[in-house]
């Protein structure tokens, strides 16, 4: 269906015509021009200090100050070369929207821009040099440091080049002569490109692959060659083996990185586009183990919460406009293609980030690949009647994450990370817990900062900034998990999760056992020697510490306490630096537990307890905060023991209300006793795992 058709059928694209077109009024009014310096790495576009992505305005002609949303203003480069970064991206998506306002309205002014800016790239693209800036480890490019961005560009300009065509734009034949000379200026380059990092550098499943693959379709439709995309399909090194090599069998991109899991999606969607103008049915690709571009959708559904939202597992953003364009973008597509109601959510929640409660309204990714009256967002019954049912937990063993959740809509969801390391976007975190309240994150991964930033490595990867253990104020090694036992119903969960690869001579053992109450997260640890072992959770919101069993223990965080037994700041190494103490104690055995209040900004409530075990200690900590912004602190509990057998045992609830625990001591091991206020439940461990007792 075209643009047209769709705005004469649709209200909420009349209306996204309507503001598209407007916006590009302005755009055009200011009379903007191509750069004639290249980009640089957008990544280096953060502020050194707050660590936040820096502030950019696509109308801006030739910005020479870039300023940081907390005030800080930054001049000359990195900054600069980053700039340009995105404003050569703003500058190719203004072709691909001029072309989707000219197709909508027929209005030859919209066409003669698209046209102007596309043949305007195409002089200026031969005297970009081979970036001499770009760092070793690039594929270095001509408009930008980086191959893989000017795959992205390229992409995205062919696209609106393609649209302008198919309403009838033309080139006379002096300018056919300037864009032919582009276009095989791009194909030489990215014919190299791949060649260099498939068989020279030996890397064929690298992510940078999926997009050489997509630019290059993109450069066969235009020429209409069919003969090189159907190669570029079956060869080694080409879309099928990708998909069979960076895809695992449980449909997951192979870095375990959510992000880089849609980066790369959608540039095999972008391929199939490609390929059905040539009469290839590349949507229906399937790799060597079942992998699909379908299947790589859905996962990303089973693996969203309640509202739609993704998590941020290893590299990658936790909230940023151009990745929930990508998402937009990519279930768009999805729901034209496979026509599956249950991408809904996840559009619906990509569009709220960019947009508000006015879903597809004003959207150029909805314009461009959406259908049907749906307005974008999930009120109304069409969204309510087709979104899909109830996702419970499941579980990913290739890629290694379970997701414990009930058929409640309210409660708890837990996600657990033990699978590969991911390569050079995985983090240090193995048996890492995220945990989820009444469908609000509770205690996500927190994602990670543009790769300027120090704390990309000096932080955000580190064991210390994850719900997991540590040992010796060490990080984690490189590492993979093993699931040793999971089950699951409509009203309960269990899962037990191994590592013994995460530190030399140590077993990690982690269970979770979720009910449509509570989530009991049983951790044990068994070392060669006794070692000083941490237990970390960290939470969005403000959290109380309450001894239930001795004093009322909480101090505001400027009041030394009578006790200390750390200072205030902990370790150096490891992301320890970033760890300030808040409220220290040194728990005694005769309480019965510790429980954390948290409060949320928006009002939602949970409760921890915390078995306290001889000898353990509690700190109250403060570290940098999720990715989109550092600098707004995040809290945390956690929980020290030396020893060669710590155990570390709490118990998360939805509200204020804790649940109250008991631990009896024994040869066996120990028993642990649950009340809800509902029932009273006790459990040991067994050589088969958690088991329930049964009361007498």
């Amino acid at each position: 269906m075209g643009i047209q058709e769709k705005s004469r059928r649709y209200e909420w694209s009349r209306e996204t015509l309507r503001l598209l077109k407007a916006e590009l009024d302005e755009v055009i009014a200011s009379n903007p021009e191509v750069p004639e310096e290249p980009g640089g790495w957008w990544h280096q576009y953060v502020c050194p200090v707050h660590h936040t992505e820096l502030i950019f305005d696509p109308l801006e002609a030739n910005a020479r100050v870039y300023g940081c949303p907390y005030g800080c203003r930054w001049e000359g480069e990195p900054y600069r070369g980053a700039w340009f970064v995105f404003k050569h991206q703003a500058m190719a998506r203004y072709i691909l929207q001029a072309a989707a306002v000219y197709a909508g309205t027929g209005e030859r002014g919209y066409s003669e821009f698209g046209k102007h800016l596309l043949l305007r790239y195409a002089r200026q693209f031969p005297l970009y040099p081979v970036h001499p800036d770009a760092q070793p480890w690039m594929l270095k490019g001509r408009a930008f440091h980086q191959a893989l961005t000017e795959a992205i560009w390229t992409t995205t300009i062919l696209r609106g080049y393609l649209l302008l065509r198919d309403e009838g734009m033309r080139f006379d034949k002096a300018e056919s002569r300037i864009f032919n000379e582009f276009l095989h200026m791009l194909e030489s380059s990215m014919t190299e490109y791949h060649r260099v990092l498939t068989r020279e550098r030996g890397n064929p499943e690298n992510n940078y692959t999926a997009w050489l693959i997509a630019a290059l379709f993109c450069i066969y439709a235009v020429q209409g060659d069919k003969l090189k995309m159907r190669e570029l399909i079956r060869c080694e090194g080409g879309l099928k083996h990708h998909m069979s090599i960076a895809v695992r069998p449980d449909q997951l991109e192979f870095e375990r990185s959510v992000y880089y899991h849609v980066f790369v999606l959608r540039a095999y969607l972008i391929a199939a586009e490609m390929g059905s103008r040539l009469g290839e049915d590349v949507y229906a690709l399937t790799g060597g183990d079942g992998q699909s571009m379908e299947g790589m959708l859905t996962v990303l559904v089973r693996l969203a919460d309640r509202n739609g939202v993704l998590p941020a597992l290893h590299d990658g953003p936790y909230k940023r406009v151009p990745y929930a364009r990508e998402i937009a973008e990519i279930m768009e597509i999805g729901l034209t293609v496979y026509e599956n109601g249950s991408y809904r959510g996840l559009l619906a929640a990509a569009y709220r980030d960019m947009n508000g409660e006015q879903g597809r309204i004003g959207m150029l990714e909805a314009l461009l690949y959406g259908k049907s009256s749906w307005n974008g967002t999930m009120g109304g019954p069409e969204s309510a009647a087709s979104a899909g049912p109830v996702v419970s937990s499941i579980i990913l063993p290739h890629s290694g994450f379970a997701l414990l959740r009930t058929e409640a809509r309210e409660g708890i969801q837990a996600l657990v990370d033990f699978g590969p390391h991911g390569g050079s976007h995985g983090h240090f975190d193995k048996l890492n817990l995220m945990v989820h309240i009444n469908g609000a994150p509770l205690s996500p991964d927190r994602g990670t900062v543009p790769y300027g930033s120090k704390l990309k490595k000096a932080w955000y990867l580190h064991t210390a900034c994850h719900n997991t253990v540590s040992i010796g104020e060490r990080s984690q090694l490189p590492s993979q998990g093993a699931c040793v036992r999971y089950e699951s119903s409509q009203s309960c969960a269990y899962v037990w999760l191994r590592t013994q690869e995460a530190y030399e001579h140590a077993v990690l053992d982690r269970h979770l056992l979720l009910t449509e109450g509570w989530l009991l997260d049983w951790f044990e640890v068994k070392t060669e020697k006794p070692e000083v072992v941490d237990w970390w959770f960290h939470y969005i919101g403000s959290g109380n510490l309450v001894d239930a069993g001795g004093d009322h223990r909480t101090r505001d965080s400027d009041e030394e306490p009578e006790d200390d037994v750390w200072p205030r700041q902990l370790g150096t190494e490891d992301g320890y630096g970033y760890v300030t103490a808040k409220l220290t104690q040194r728990l005694r055995i005769r309480r019965k537990q510790l429980d954390l209040g948290i409060t949320s900004e928006t009002g939602l409530s949970a409760s921890v307890s915390f078995v306290p075990f001889e000898g353990m200690e509690c700190v109250q900590v403060d570290s940098p905060g999720t990715a989109d912004d550092p600098s707004r602190k995040m809290e945390g509990i956690l929980l020290r023991m030396k020893g060669d057998r710590p155990r570390f045992i709490a118990v998360f609830r939805s509200g204020d209300r804790p649940v109250e625990l008991q631990w009896k001591a024994s040869k066996e091991g120990g028993r642990l006793t649950l009340s809800d206020g509902k029932s009273i439940r006790s459990f040991r461990m067994t050589s088969q795992g958690l088991k329930e007792m049964v009361q007498s």
